[in-house]
């Protein structure tokens, strides 16, 4: 691993940094979700993430620099909610990949990293002449990741895209309906963030494997077959049974099939949007649930065994609808939790985030400090390591932010080669 045992002077006074990556520099060209939301990850392990942007266009190549969420009136570069964010504990600096003077300082910066990471569109590097074989030779360990959404090969491989896209195009958006409706997805982009984590496991797995052999890799990562690889049990399903995933024209997102379980919905509770969740996984779930229900309808005959509910399916669920709809949620999930149903009210985020003890107790939502935004709060990590666990302080760099300290401390450069390298617009 490189030697990354200096840090800059911003957020020293900040704790220390987790040392689960410690002594891994990633010179990170990555941006949106996808690729920033990756190193992100290793970042708050410990790695030295130096996060490359364009000094020409304000970093706007990366959408969310700039852009809403915001935490007050504030607008500027520097001020979006998302980018902060999704950069958190990483350094900052610029670079004109498109000046010859810009390419060389990047080669240095690669040289002086084990990994490089970026999401362009297929092509990208290898037009400004910064391809792997390029990166290579000046550091034959280097670990060259390359993420976009559909790989570098292929009759798809020149498209351009985003989350929604990856979604539509690899078959996750058509699994995702109610009865009757059309594909709805998920109304977010879930695959920038699944990407980003397959992104974050191919950089780690590389990794294992230079520690083992002292070589480095080229990754050709693609967004959408990530996605694709998310439906398995419906393909399988499909190419085993011949079952179509819209069965009958319709699929329902509510509901399950394999293995089939009724009721298994949201229903309705009492108040402005209150849900509530229920999965009978059997006959003693539903003997348990008929019997808080307290209704004769819920003693039909049709409903004691599993294959009479699923039949049953539509007319059950408006009955059960109908009950909840007259309860408030808690009241409704503490008494079918304490029958041993499962269930759970729909939580808003404010209830999640705010008002949960266990979400609480888990520390899900660290307070960073901002050069410019101050002092916000950021998603942390679900999981906790016993020995070297994460820590996320520091919050996203200001464009250019740290170009004196990488630069010059990092790099070696004398104050009037930095201020010569600005002039020429190179940073």
């Amino acid at each position: 691993m490189t030697d990354v045992s200096l840090w800059p002077e911003r957020g020293a006074d900040l704790g220390p940094r987790s040392n689960a990556l410690a002594g891994l520099r990633i010179c990170d060209l990555s941006g949106i979700l996808a690729g920033a939301g990756a190193t992100r990850i290793l970042a708050a392990f410990g790695a030295q993430v130096i996060r490359v942007e364009d000094p020409t266009n304000k970093g706007r190549w990366d959408i969310t620099r700039g852009s809403a969420p915001y935490v007050d009136e504030r607008r500027g570069t520097n001020l979006g909610g998302v980018f902060n964010n999704h950069n958190v504990e990483k350094l900052g600096v610029t670079i004109n990949l498109r000046s010859e003077e810009g390419k060389a300082l990047f080669l240095r910066l690669v040289a002086a990293s084990d990994v490089v990471t970026e999401n362009f569109s297929a092509g990208v590097m290898e037009r400004l002449g910064l391809g792997y074989d390029e990166l290579r030779a000046v550091n034959d360990a280097v670990i060259y990741v390359a993420n976009s959404g559909f790989g570098k090969t292929g009759p798809y491989a020149g498209f351009k895209s985003f989350g929604p896209i990856v979604q539509a195009v690899s078959g996750l958006t058509f699994t995702s309906a109610l009865p009757g409706e059309e594909p709805a997805g998920w109304g977010y982009s879930y695959m920038d963030h699944m990407g980003a984590n397959f992104m974050a496991l191919a950089i780690l797995g590389a990794l294992v494997h230079r520690n083992r052999s002292g070589r480095g890799m080229a990754i050709d990562m693609s967004c959408t077959d990530a996605g694709l690889s998310l439906a398995g049990p419906e393909l399988l399903d499909f190419t085993v049974n011949d079952r179509p995933v819209r069965d009958s024209g319709t699929v329902d997102s509510n509901a399950t099939s394999v293995p089939a379980m009724a009721p298994h919905n949201i229903y309705p509770a009492t108040g402005d949007d209150e849900w509530l969740a229920i999965a009978c996984r059997d006959d003693h779930d539903w003997a348990q649930l008929a019997s808080i229900i307290d209704a004769p309808w819920a003693t039909d005959s049709r409903f004691r065994a599993s294959d009479g509910r699923h039949a049953a399916r539509e007319e059950l669920d408006r009955l059960i609808g109908a009950w909840t709809a007259e309860r408030p949620a808690r009241t409704t999930e503490a008494a079918l939790r304490a029958a041993g149903v499962p269930c759970a009210k729909v939580a808003k985020q404010v209830e999640r985030i705010d008002e949960d003890p266990v979400a609480q107790r888990w520390g899900l939502w660290p307070t960073v400090r901002h050069t410019e935004i101050g002092e916000v709060r950021v998603d942390g990590m679900p999981m906790h390591l016993s020995d070297t666990d994460w820590a996320i302080a520091r919050g996203g760099p200001c464009l250019g932010e740290d170009n004196q300290f990488v630069f010059g401390e990092l790099l070696g450069l004398a104050d009037d080669e930095i201020d010569e390298l600005a002039a020429a617009g190179a940073i």
